[in-house]
């Protein structure tokens, strides 16, 4: 069994990744920032698979103390799950730099820190794997979110070019890019637009756990010779 670091692990996605990878039978520590990690939710044989750690993605020193942290209680990090993002939608003419640097800095340079703190201990291992959480925002372009598109556009070049430089050394990268998903973050959308499922070929909203299930699939070995690419769970949007 592995041992995973999944950042922004306390909600959505990043705690239905989190849940899914203990299931399995994995060590995982979940990252929170804002909100904290709902322990008190965890089925009983989860909690002793699961640990939480407050951590700042935008803060490198928080990061690396956070790695050091996992390190000391389990010997390694087999893998990353960069899930932590946020989204502060305006149309580019009214959007102030702060709304700008702060999309840029926690869904694209924060993964800068996280890599750069673990990808140390998977070069001298010779293995390990990273999935990086873009969107369905990162191939195509959505008016009033013009930072979180160049974001997750970024990740995609980041998870193909990163790919490249270390697939020598068994360490695989890969992203996954959600469509439309039942989380907190989707609800705006879904006022502003009554007919969004019927954009979607699949006719639904996705659920959490269907990303869940495509990151534990890069993740593990069964995906072992898969590198470089973009698995989008969108229901068909981008076909």
């Amino acid at each position: 069994m592995g041992v995973y670091f999944v950042t922004g692990g306390s909600s959505g996605i990043g705690y239905e990744i989190v849940c899914d990878l203990a299931r399995l039978g994995h060590h995982v520590c979940a990252g929170y920032h804002s909100r904290r990690f709902p322990e008190d939710q965890l089925e009983e044989d989860l909690k002793k698979k699961i640990i939480s750690l407050h951590v700042d993605v935008n803060d490198a020193d928080s990061i690396k103390e956070a790695v050091k942290t996992i390190e000391d209680k389990y010997g390694c990090i087999d893998g990353l799950v960069n899930c932590a993002g946020k989204t502060e939608d305006a149309f580019f003419a009214m959007m102030p730099q702060e709304s700008w640097d702060s999309v840029i800095d926690t869904d694209l340079k924060s993964v800068y820190h996280t890599v750069n703190a673990v990808l140390p201990g998977m070069m001298s291992r010779g293995r390990g794997s990273i999935v990086n959480i873009s969107s369905i925002a990162g191939e195509k372009g959505i008016a009033g979110q013009t930072n979180y598109c160049a974001a997750k556009a970024g990740l995609l070049g980041f998870t193909r070019a990163l790919s490249k430089e270390v697939a020598r050394m068994n360490i695989r990268v890969n992203a996954v890019a959600p469509g439309y998903i039942e989380t907190d973050m989707i609800a705006k959308v879904k006022s502003k637009n009554p007919n969004l499922v019927k954009e979607i070929p699949l006719r639904r909203i996705g659920k959490p756990k269907d990303v869940a299930k495509a990151v534990c699939f890069l993740l593990g070995e069964d995906s072992s010779y898969i590198t470089g690419t973009t698995i989008a769970v969108d229901g068909g949007l981008l076909a």
